[in-house]
C-alpha cells in the first residue's frame, strides 16, 4: 500500500536495485527519501552532483572528476541523474564486485564514449585523479608517479599499446586485474 503515495520509490525500481546493487530495500527507502528531500525534482543537476561529490573530498579539488563520474552515471545523457542512476552510482564507485567496478572505470575512461579508450583519455582521467590527491600526500608518492602525466605513462605502459593506439573494454579490465598497479593508478583512496 505504501508505494501507491506518490512521494514513494516505485516497485519496478526498488526491485532493479535490490538486484542489482548490494543495498537493502530498507536502505534503498531511506537513499529514497533523502534524494526526494534534497533533490524535490527527482533529479541531480551535474552541478549538484559535484556540491555533493565535493564534501567527500574537503581537501582536495574534486570538480573536474566529479564530471566524468556524472558523465558516466548519466546513461541516458540527458544532463541529470535520476534516482536509479545515482543509487547505481553509489554502489559502483563503493562496494560493487570487481569486475562491474572496471566496467564502471571504463566507461569513466571513455570520455567520447566511443568504446575504446586512448592515452589522451587516460591522461585526462589521470589528472582529474591527481587533483583528488591532497597536496601534503603529493610528496609520499613515488617518483614514477609524481605528476598526472608520470601516472598516465606508467597506466598506459600496463596496456602494451603505442601512443596512437587504442585499448577496448575486455582488454582494460584484463589488464588491470593482471596488475595491482594499474588497479591503483586508476583510483584515488584517500589515507587517512
Amino acid at each position: 500500500m505504501g508505494n501507491s503515495k506518490s512521494g514513494a520509490v516505485s516497485k519496478e525500481i526498488l526491485e532493479d536495485l535490490k538486484l542489482n546493487t548490494k543495498f537493502t530495500e530498507t536502505e534503498i527507502v531511506q537513499w529514497y527519501e533523502n534524494f526526494k528531500k534534497q533533490c524535490p525534482t527527482g533529479r541531480i543537476s551535474k552541478e549538484e552532483f559535484q556540491g555533493i561529490y565535493s564534501k567527500f573530498f574537503p581537501e582536495s579539488e574534486a570538480e573536474t572528476y566529479a564530471q566524468h563520474v556524472f558523465r558516466s552515471f548519466d546513461t541516458n545523457d540527458d544532463g541529470t541523474l535520476d534516482f536509479k542512476e545515482y543509487i547505481i552510482a553509489l554502489h559502483m564507485t563503493s562496494t560493487g564486485k570487481t569486475t562491474r567496478k572496471l566496467e564502471w572505470a571504463f566507461s569513466l575512461f571513455d570520455v567520447d564514449k566511443n568504446g575504446y579508450i586512448t592515452k589522451t583519455e587516460v591522461k585526462e582521467i589521470c589528472t582529474a585523479i591527481f587533483k583528488l590527491i591532497p597536496k601534503d600526500e603529493l610528496a609520499n608518492l613515488p617518483a614514477d608517479e609524481n605528476t598526472a602525466e608520470k601516472r598516465a605513462e606508467k597506466l598506459w605502459k600496463y596496456f602494451d599499446k603505442g601512443d596512437d593506439e587504442r585499448v577496448a573494454e575486455g582488454e582494460f579490465i584484463q589488464g588491470v586485474l593482471d596488475n595491482d598497479d594499474a588497479l591503483r593508478l586508476i583510483q584515488y583512496t584517500p589515507s587517512k
